[in-house]
């Protein structure tokens, strides 16, 4: 039984070292295909992008309102969102200490006039007796410059008079132009420091879209200055612009630039705050443009496989992004018109490697 048994497995043993060698010899004298690519001859085209980016409208010109004098606040009439006109009150504080002293110059001005109408009259009468020589002139001099003095202390007092009245104005705080209050610090019951902003006006007229560019887009050449503009919130409402100002430094905190763009007769609906989406046109310059796919992503930097017309070998060749685009690439340096570039089929190949072009490649 053992004996029958051990014929039965050399059998088997036989029978597959028999299938292997046939399937080796059968992959042994087996020709390997090339394999399928599909291609694109090189061709420059003309190439207008565009950059887009969201910012704020604000107000042309925004002002920081506050107190020339300290007190404490009485009153406050308006609050942010609130449109404001010319001279409109917006806050007082406690007029107390003012009023006092619009007083006390009044007063003194009252004082001063009396000194002068009494000096006046004794000049006067010092005037008449040098005349006839019944005075002398030390009498006159000394007159005359008593007259002078008091007529000093009286001008003095009226500038001291205006300008305690001027103080017991500054004590309501007053819209300089119309526009919108956009920020408000004031609260009743607070002691206010003179030039403490109390309210921000954001004044009616022109409007600004106001932007945080990063310094790698200033490296495009634009086509002009004209920025097309639109709500986020309502792309149909649109607007153009042109570029104001760019600021000539660079925010630490976020590494942009801010760009205002003047608004050319903006729609009601660029209200203070909206957000806007701004494009601006870069310069046509010629390029071309390649399937994503054909980008070769074994190397570090950029690379596609150019197929020999005579010997359909590939080489890896670099090139230069302009830029990445939603299934396409923007390629602006190291391809030269007549080249057949793989767009399909790049990921197997290595340098040397013989391809076939498949029927449907791109011309």
């Amino acid at each position: 039984m053992t004996s029958r048994n051990n014929q039965l497995l050399l059998l088997t043993f036989l029978s597959l070292a028999t299938a292997a060698a046939g399937c080796g010899d059968t992959e042994v004298g087996s020709t390997k295909s090339p394999p399928f690519v599909r291609t694109q001859v090189v061709s420059k085209v003309g190439y207008t992008p565009s950059t887009c980016l969201t910012g704020e409208v604000k107000a042309r010109v925004q002002t920081n309102l506050s107190f020339r004098v300290s007190g404490l606040v009485t009153e406050r009439s308006v609050e942010v969102g609130d449109h404001v006109t010319p001279d409109k009150i917006l806050a007082r504080i406690d007029p107390t200490e003012q009023r006092a002293d619009v007083v006390s110059a009044e007063a003194a001005v009252r004082s001063s006039e009396a000194r002068v109408r009494q000096t006046e009259a004794a000049f006067e009468r010092q005037k008449a007796l040098i005349k006839d020589g019944f005075t002398t002139k030390r009498d006159y001099d000394q007159a005359e410059e008593a007259l002078r003095t008091a007529q000093g202390s009286l001008e003095a007092s009226r500038a001291q008079l205006a300008s305690t009245k001027d103080a017991l104005s500054f004590t309501e705080l007053r819209a300089a132009a119309p526009g919108i209050i956009t920020a408000r610090n004031a609260e009743v019951g607070q002691v206010a420091q003179a030039a403490q902003t109390m309210f921000s006006l954001a004044e009616d007229g022109a409007r600004d879209a106001v932007f945080h560019v990063y310094e790698a887009a200033f490296l495009n050449k634009t086509e002009s200055n004209v920025v097309s503009l639109s709500l986020v919130s309502d792309p149909k409402i649109t607007a153009k612009g042109v570029v104001r100002e760019v600021s000539p430094s660079t925010d630490t905190a976020s590494g942009t630039v801010r760009v205002k763009v003047s608004i050319t007769d903006p729609p009601p609906a660029f209200t203070l705050g909206s957000v806007t989406f701004g494009c601006v046109r870069l310069a046509p310059r010629q390029v071309v443009l390649l399937s994503a796919s054909a980008l070769d992503s074994s190397t570090d930097s950029p690379a596609v496989w150019i197929v020999d017309p005579a010997t359909l070998a590939v080489t890896l060749k670099p090139v230069s992004i302009a830029s990445y685009e939603t299934e396409k690439v923007v390629i602006d340096g190291g391809l030269e018109p007549g080249e057949r570039v793989v767009t399909e089929g790049a990921k197997m190949l290595r340098p040397g490697q013989i391809v076939s072009i498949n029927d449907g490649a791109q011309s």
